[in-house]
C-alpha cells in the first residue's frame, strides 16, 4: 500500500519526493508595485526545509486591475522576471517542486485595491454585507482573462517555477463560472452546467497548450460551494471528468465560498474532528480521474487520517494550509513522528453576545482566523518566529493597516 512517504510521478514526468503538499495560502507580501520580493524568498526559504513534497504559492493574480486584496503578487508580463526567478529558486537546493497558483477574483476584488466596479460573469453581488455588484464582463473580456492565465502560466516557466495551479474553488472567477448563483448567463459561458464549466476548461486547454510536457498543470476545484441553488457535488463531479481529459497533473478537492466558508474551519465540531472535510466527496469522483492523482485540503491534522487517506487510495496527496504558517515543517513533524497530530489553532471573536445580534459570527470568525495566520506569514518572511501569544485585537488591527476599510469586507485568504 502506499504510504506518505512514497513520492508520486505526476503525468507530465514531474515526481514529487512525498505525499504532503503545503496548499496554497495568501501571503500578500508583494510589494507596492505587486511583484514579490526578500520577503517570499524568505517564507519559501523557511517552508523548502519543512519536508513537503510540493508547494503551492498563493493567490498570485493575472491582472492588476482586479486584485483579491493588497499586496496579491500580479504575473501579467516578464517585468517581474527576475524577481519571480530567485522566488522560484528557494525551494530548489531541497528538490521541492513549487507551483504557482494562478488566480482572479472577479467579484470578490477588494474594494480598496481596485478603486473601480469589480467584473464577474453576471452582475450579482456577494451575498455579504456592503458587497459591490460587478460588471458583466463581456465575450471579449472572457477570452483576455483566459489568455491572461496563459501567459501568466508561460512565464512562470520562463522563472523555473515547476508547474501552475489554476484556482477554480472558494468563490473566485472560474467558481464563479461554475456556480448557477454567479453566473446566470445565457450566451456560450453559461445558461446550462456545459456551457457553465467551459470558462475552467478554455483556461486548463489554454495553459497546457502554451507550456511545455513537462510543465504540471493542475487545478483547485470544489466540491460544492455549499450554497441553496448552488454549485452541486454532482455538477462537480461532471467537471471532474470533464476535466480528466484535458492533460491536467493534479486536482485537489476543496469546498465553499466566502459567504459559506466550509474551507476555513467554521464547521460544527463534529464535522472538525472528522478531518478531511471532502474526503467523502473525493471517493465519490476516483474512478472519474483515471490516472489523474487527486489532493484534498481541509480538515487534516493528524498522522492517523493523512495516513489512512492515502493509504485507501482515497486520495494520492494530503494538503496542508494553515498549520502551516505556524508549524513551517509541518510535514516533516508528520513524516519523522515527532508528534502524532499538528496543532490548529483558531482566532475567534470576543463579545460573542453583542456581536452575534448584529453580524454573522460564522464569518467574522473566518475572517480574524486568517488574518491571524496572515500574520504569522509576514513574520516568518520577516525572518522572525510565529507569534502563537497574538491576540484578536492586535489581528484586528494589522487587518485594517494592511486593508484599511475593504479588511472590514470579506477576506481573501486561501
Amino acid at each position: 500500500m502506499t504510504s506518505l512517504h512514497d513520492p508520486l510521478t505526476l503525468p507530465c514526468g514531474q515526481v514529487l519526493p512525498n505525499r504532503i503538499m503545503k496548499a496554497a495560502l495568501s501571503e500578500a507580501l508583494g510589494n507596492k508595485q505587486n511583484s514579490p520580493d526578500g520577503r517570499l524568498e524568505q517564507l519559501y526559504g523557511t517552508w523548502s526545509q519543512g519536508g513537503y513534497g510540493l508547494l503551492i504559492t498563493g493567490n498570485v493574480m493575472v491582472d492588476r486591475a482586479q486584485l483579491g486584496e493588497p499586496g496579491n503578487v500580479v504575473i501579467e508580463d516578464e517585468r517581474d522576471l527576475d524577481a519571480l526567478t530567485r522566488w522560484a529558486k528557494t525551494t530548489k537546493d531541497a528538490g521541492v517542486p513549487i507551483w504557482v497558483q494562478l488566480n482572479h477574483p472577479g467579484r470578490q476584488s477588494n474594494p480598496l485595491a481596485l478603486g473601480h466596479t469589480p467584473v464577474a460573469p453576471s452582475p450579482i453581488p456577494l451575498n455579504m454585507p456592503g458587497a459591490t455588484t460587478p460588471r458583466e464582463l463581456t465575450p471579449t473580456e472572457i477570452e483576455d482573462i483566459i489568455e491572461r492565465f496563459a501567459a501568466a502560466a508561460a512565464v512562470c516557466e520562463t522563472a523555473g517555477f515547476d508547474g501552475v495551479q489554476v484556482h477554480g474553488a472558494h468563490g473566485y472567477l472560474v467558481a464563479q463560472f461554475l456556480s448557477p448563483l454567479s453566473n446566470q448567463r445565457d450566451d456560450d459561458w453559461g445558461g446550462d452546467p456545459e456551457r457553465r464549466m467551459r470558462f475552467a476548461l478554455e483556461v486548463v486547454r489554454r495553459i497546457r497548450a502554451r507550456v511545455s510536457p513537462g510543465f504540471a498543470v493542475g487545478i483547485k476545484l470544489n466540491s460544492a460551494d455549499f450554497q441553496r441553488g448552488g454549485f452541486t457535488e454532482e455538477e462537480s463531479r461532471d467537471v471532474v471528468a470533464a476535466l480528466a481529459r484535458e492533460g491536467l497533473d493534479l486536482i485537489e478537492v476543496s469546498g465553499g465560498s466566502y459567504e459559506e466558508p466550509a474551507m476555513m474551519g467554521t464547521a460544527a465540531a463534529s464535522t472538525r474532528a472528522r478531518e478531511a472535510y471532502f474526503l467523502e466527496y473525493a471517493r465519490t469522483v476516483r474512478a472519474l480521474v483515471g490516472d489523474i492523482p487527486l489532493a484534498v485540503t481541509g480538515g487534516f491534522r493528524s498522522r492517523t487520517a493523512m495516513d489512512d487517506a492515502v493509504r485507501s487510495g482515497e486520495c494520492d496527496v494530503v494538503g496542508i494550509g494553515r498549520p502551516t504558517a505556524t508549524t513551517t515543517d509541518a510535514a516533516d513533524v508528520i513524516l519523522a513522528g515527532r508528534a502524532p497530530a499538528l496543532t490548529a489553532h483558531r482566532v475567534q471573536a470576543g463579545m460573542r453576545g453583542i456581536l452575534g445580534k448584529v453580524t454573522d459570527l460564522k464569518g467574522l470568525d473566518g475572517f480574524l482566523d486568517l488574518g491571524w495566520h496572515t500574520d504569522q506569514l509576514h513574520r516568518v518572511g520577516a525572518g522572525l518566529a510565529p507569534d502563537l501569544d497574538r491576540g484578536r485585537i492586535a489581528t484586528a488591527l494589522a487587518l485594517l493597516r494592511r486593508n484599511g476599510r475593504a479588511s472590514l469586507g470579506p477576506k481573501r485568504g486561501l
